[in-house]
């Protein structure tokens, strides 16, 4: 199995765009910087942020590195808060026996503790606050506590409870930092907290790395208050903070939380681009990439079953991730990578086949489209199943194995059943269209579709892949696919905001957009809304392709206009004799499906109530 987590183990080549960041960290001495590392859900970016934390401590220069992640106190603590006492704490462990210093330290720790104090001990107090002035806590708390009295009713004695507790618990921190005798004012607070800040920084000597990672993964709220907190210590000397999320969904954070007022396209630009100073994308996979990623997880698996030896993985490694770093010397060939393996044993010469096959279909493929995060869990997939069939005493080859579910991962719902229903009406587990299929390729001649749902580039690049299945027992590969145990649903893995999103859609019972469910899909970015479209694209075809079904799907297109090849390719995979009538109304107010509608209505198979429908719709037209 291959951990599903962020490692500093580059099997990918991000060490250069590693490399170019730290350098610029480097090089920016002790003037502040942010660095943006986005990319999509499951492409690296995780990693690449380790990789540059491992560069930087590979300097001369001393830095000490705070790694923080939002998404681990989404529902549990206010990120802001969290954020600051994270790094407050990393500055008392530094500063420890430096008398002198730690003085100021726990100044900046009272500080944060005021704020933390007046955030949750009275949020009424902390919005009231921002320009106004603080004649002491004890006044403030009793300013709140009247203020309950101003509005259009007595306040709950509830309400009167939860404000006296807060002020008991806050009381100790206020008063050991602000004196009862002179005012002040929130944005005075926050300057005094920066300039105990970078006095520390400046008297530690050192540069403080704050890598920020799983924005993306928070909801609007916990991601804005997270990069609120970075903006009070950003642009500071001696700080650089690396905040790794996907752009397109902060952005969506962004318009979610200011939903209540105007904020057009420009304005969100500028709250990005007024964080992040020097923005950088994690590199998409090609073919090559994802050939040697596969055959360094391959041989990594057989490193861990000394299968090959260390030194050999070693050398493999380097000379296949030197040789897609020079793509014009003729990129990763099979001669290269097995050349980079001559010294190793026969073991891994099947897996260099295999991910020569692979890559292209894998790095392609929208189901996969060379994200690693779903490469690997695709592979670990096939473990587990090997291990199950084995337990079983089934006899399976993993080559097979592999081919099968790389058909049940990027095939149509339609393709596979028609494959599962063929092999279950065969004697021996070796449907005859196979066969026919197989010869025609091996002979060259023109590829002819068994079935409607067989006709994709797709099937007939995965027909040439090895081994060919036509003398192979399909039955127990097409028992494993069936183990909901071990489904590929887990590989699109949804978001809790996505799944609830998922859950509201497959229940949708109209004909109607419903705007407020178009913005929650905006919300989560546009990678999470094609996994989403893909999960929902195979509850519809599990439920006959019902209209509403269809309903649902349409809204996340309404949200990502460009996922609307997802929806006509799910239009074609429907049945001739299912295209309902009542599909029309629906399908009609989008232009994009009108070329679709005229070929449904041009064919016979078509049923006649449908074309009918269809030739109402645009007789005028």
């Amino acid at each position: 199995m291959w951990n599903d987590i962020e490692t500093t183990d580059d099997l990918l080549n991000f060490q250069l765009v590693a490399d170019t960041a730290a350098q610029l960290i480097q090089d920016s001495g002790n003037e502040p910087l942010s660095i943006g590392i986005s990319g999509n859900w499951g492409s690296g970016k995780s990693s690449l942020v380790k990789m540059i934390g491992k560069s930087l401590e590979d300097d001369d220069e001393k830095y000490i590195f705070l790694e923080f992640n939002a998404w681990l106190y989404q529902g549990f603590d206010d990120a802001k808060i969290a954020l600051l006492q994270s790094v407050s704490d990393l500055l008392l462990e530094e500063a420890q026996n430096q008398e002198k210093i730690i003085d100021k330290v726990t100044d900046l720790i009272k500080r944060v503790n005021w704020f933390k104090a007046i955030k949750l001990g009275a949020p009424a107090v902390y919005g009231a606050l921002v320009g106004g002035t603080i004649g002491g806590p004890a006044g403030a708390f009793i300013g709140l506590l009247g203020g309950l009295f101003n509005g259009d009713g007595l306040p709950s004695e509830e309400e009167i409870k939860k404000v006296q507790e807060a002020y008991k618990e806050a009381e100790p921190e206020l008063k050991g930092l602000i004196d009862k005798k002179n005012e002040t004012s929130l944005p005075k607070e926050i300057a005094k907290l920066r300039q105990s800040f970078a006095d520390i920084l400046e008297e530690l000597d050192i540069k403080l790395v704050v890598l920020v990672d799983d924005l993306d993964r928070c909801l609007p709220d916990t991601a804005i208050s997270t990069l609120e907190a970075m903006r009070l210590l950003l642009f500071l000397p001696r700080t650089a903070f690396i905040i790794a999320a996907d752009e397109k969904m902060i952005r969506s954070a962004v318009r979610s939380h200011f939903s209540s007022i105007q904020i057009d396209d420009e304005l969100v630009t500028s709250y990005f681009d007024k964080l992040i100073q020097v923005p950088l994308r994690v590199p998409r996979l090609g073919v090559n990439e994802v050939k040697a990623y596969l055959i360094l997880l391959f041989a990594q698996q057989a490193l861990h079953k000394h299968d090959i030896s260390e030194e050999c993985y070693k050398i493999a490694k380097e000379k296949i991730l030197d040789a897609i770093k020079k793509p014009w010397l003729g990129g990763l060939s099979y001669k290269v990578i097995s050349e980079a393996f001559e010294n190793c044993n026969d073991s891994i010469a099947k897996h260099i086949d295999m991910a020569d096959q692979l890559a292209n279909i894998m790095a392609t493929q929208e189901q996969l489209a060379g994200n690693p995060r779903l490469i690997k869990r695709f592979l670990n997939n096939l473990v587990i199943r090997e291990s199950i069939a084995n337990a079983q005493g089934m006899e399976i080859s993993f080559e097979a194995l592999v081919k099968l579910q790389l058909f049940e991962r990027c095939a149509s719902v339609a393709a596979f059943d028609f494959l599962a229903k063929k092999v279950a009406e065969s004697d021996d587990g070796k449907p005859e269209f196979i066969k026919e299929v197989e010869e025609k390729i091996k002979s060259g001649e023109e590829y002819e579709k068994p079935d409607i749902s067989w006709d994709s580039q797709f099937i007939k690049d995965w027909l040439g892949i090895k081994p060919l299945l036509s003398d192979i027992d399909l039955r127990p590969y097409m028992h494993l696919s069936k183990d909901k145990v071990i489904s590929l649903a887990g590989v699109d893995e949804l978001s809790p905001e996505a799944r609830e999103i998922y859950e509201a859609l497959i229940v949708i019972n109209s004909n109607n957009i419903h705007k407020a469910l178009v913005e929650q899909i905006k919300s989560l970015g546009e990678t999470e809304a094609s996994h989403l479209f893909i999960r929902l694209k195979r509850y519809v075809a599990s439920r006959g392709f019902n209209k509403h079904s269809l309903q649902g799907c349409l809204h996340i297109v309404e949200a990502y206009p460009n996922l609307n090849s997802l929806f006509l390719q799910l239009l074609s995979e429907i049945p001739p004799q299912k295209r309902l009538s009542s599909y029309i109304p629906i399908l009609e107010k989008e232009p994009w499906t009108h070329e679709l509608l005229k070929n449904w209505s041009e064919d016979s198979d078509t049923p006649k109530i449908t074309i009918k429908a269809i030739k109402s719709k645009f007789k005028d037209k």
